[in-house]
């Protein structure tokens, strides 16, 4: 075993050794690449969503030098007609791109360096049959399998670390993007040499204009993860199962960690903020422990139009439109708001529905994040925003109707266009919006079914709060005593107190054609149940 050249089955061995969920049948989709025109994967997918666990998997199944058959009896794969044609068959290359830029001392070196490594541990385990000159490692590869008929399976983890590590050095990434086009240009010396291709990252593969860098590659991503979308992170089932096993209030865990989403397959959690939950038996932000806010608060300080606004109305819990076309693939070549929100897609800071082409933060802990990534110069109504966030609950729990009323006003004036103001679906983003810091101790259901109708917002405490839940209704051009009697005539009270018991009724309205100093001006009754 080596370090790049078959590294054995002792990571994924450690893996299993932990609170293990199975995505073998990875292994499976992989299998049936082999050797066919689509042997060439890209799977990119967001820091701390299993990467490196799914390339240590593969290179336990593929690599020759060990046996990993119990590793698998008994996991999905196992049950595969795959499973046994190609379990231990072939030479594995296994670069994680992380370790050789902190090996190497000259970051410019790294594509010489990285081949170098390589062709020293084929020497030795294929003595004499490369040239003592060689520098290429296509080449070498070539040499090896030319005259043994052996092929490779080669996986590459973090292929785009020197995009991210590098990322003004666009000599150094055209090299190392000649390096992969070298090993996996097509043609009869890659077909006699590799069997297939596995490379993980964070980014997709790099864009020179419309073109990809890499054009053979079959890529699956955040935007688009296709037939591995069960593999980008843990599903609904899984964390359900988990919850079960482990003690954990599922409706909590998912109002923490869910909200990514595929057509396919429904809710994906991030797999790093549930295991860190189940380890540390306690619900909380631990997305800052593998990605620190500094990033994001960079990018989206980039003074593109409309990317402020954009934030803010995502920070109430709104979709907003993206253009995901012009994005090319790295952290530099930004154009518009579109291009920073399309890497935040991929970067897990927020989550795509391609079929609206939207955006949204997808949970409470990446909202969290986002808050305090605001905290910077050029973003201070997001600051004063937090603050009369807080002052807005303790005046709506202790009763105070004309500091509420007062409260949402001024938010509601300061997020709404023109065209937009006078309807529901802006008064509700406003009150989002305005209640941004209640959702530390409160999980906000909109259009909460109950009795005869529709409560335009629920407020439910989370578990170990001891708050009241909170029910508001929206609404223009009716006065609030009236909308508060609507609110008992739907029994909205009646039935959320049976499993709840202390409530607070909150009606919010304003007249639209109010004309001087009533005009906009909003209205609020608070009746405690």
């Amino acid at each position: 075993m080596g370090i790049y050249l078959n590294p054995g089955n002792r990571g994924f061995q450690t893996i299993l050794n932990g609170v293990y969920i199975d995505k073998t049948g990875l292994i499976d989709y992989v299998n049936q690449t082999i050797n066919t025109p689509l042997k060439l994967t890209s799977f990119s997918r967001p820091r701390r969503f299993g990467k490196s666990f799914a390339a240590k998997m593969l290179c336990a199944y593929y690599d020759k030098s060990c046996d990993s058959r119990s590793l698998f009896d008994g996991l999905e794969i196992s049950k595969k007609d795959s499973f046994d044609k190609y379990l231990n068959k072939y030479d594995v290359i296994y670069l994680d791109i992380t370790r050789f830029i902190s090996t190497t001392a000259v970051l410019k070196e790294i594509v010489v360096n990285l081949q170098a490594k390589v062709i020293e541990e084929l020497r030795e385990a294929y003595p004499g049959y490369i040239r003592e000159e060689e520098e290429i490692l296509a080449d070498a590869l070539f040499a090896v399998s030319h005259k043994t008929g052996n092929q490779f399976i080669i996986i590459i983890d973090e292929w785009d670390a020197l995009f991210r590590e590098a990322k003004n050095n666009v000599t150094l990434q055209k090299g190392y993007v000649q390096l992969l086009r070298g090993l996996f240009k097509g043609g009869t010396a890659t077909d006699e040499t590799i069997a297939a291709v596995y490379m993980t990252g964070i980014l997709p593969i790099k864009k020179y204009g419309t073109e990809s860098a890499l054009t053979d590659f079959q890529e699956f991503t955040m935007v688009a993860p296709d037939a591995l979308a069960p593999y980008v992170g843990f599903t609904e089932q899984e964390v359900l199962d988990l919850c079960n096993k482990h003690s954990l209030d599922f409706a909590e865990v998912k109002s923490w960690y869910d909200g990514y989403f595929f057509d396919s397959i429904g809710s994906v959690y991030s797999p790093n903020s549930v295991m860190q939950a189940i380890e540390r038996k306690a619900l909380r932000n631990y997305w800052t422990t593998s990605e620190t806010y500094e990033s994001l608060a960079a990018y989206i300080g980039m003074d593109y139009k409309g990317l402020k606004g954009d934030i803010i109305r995502m920070l109430g819990g709104e979709a907003v439109r993206v253009r995901i076309s012009t994005f090319q693939n790295d952290m530099t070549s930004f154009k518009s708001k579109d291009d920073v929100l399309t890497l935040l897609i991929h970067l897990g800071y927020l989550s795509y529905n391609a079929l609206e082409k939207t955006v949204v933060i997808p949970n409470q802990e990446v909202a969290d994040v986002f808050g305090d990534a605001t905290d910077q110069e050029g973003w201070e109504e997001i600051g004063e925003l937090i603050q009369e966030s807080d002052d807005l609950l303790e005046a709506t729990l202790r009763g105070d109707a004309n500091a509420v009323a007062e409260a949402l006003e001024k938010v509601h004036a300061a997020n709404s266009s023109v065209l937009r103001y006078n309807n529901e679906a802006s008064l509700s983003s406003a009150i989002m919006i305005a209640y941004y810091t209640a959702r530390r101790i409160y999980k906000i259901v909109p259009e909460f079914p109950q009795g005869k109708g529709f409560a335009d917002l629920v407020f439910f405490p989370k578990k170990g709060v001891d708050k009241p839940v909170m029910i508001i209704e929206l609404k223009y051009d009716k006065d609030a005593d009236t909308a508060i009697r609507q609110i008992h005539e739907r029994r909205y009270a009646g039935d959320l107190k049976k499993y709840f018991g202390n409530l607070l009724l909150v009606e919010i309205n304003y007249d639209k054609d109010a004309k001087g100093e009533d005009a906009k001006k909003h209205s609020c009754v608070i009746e405690k149940v």
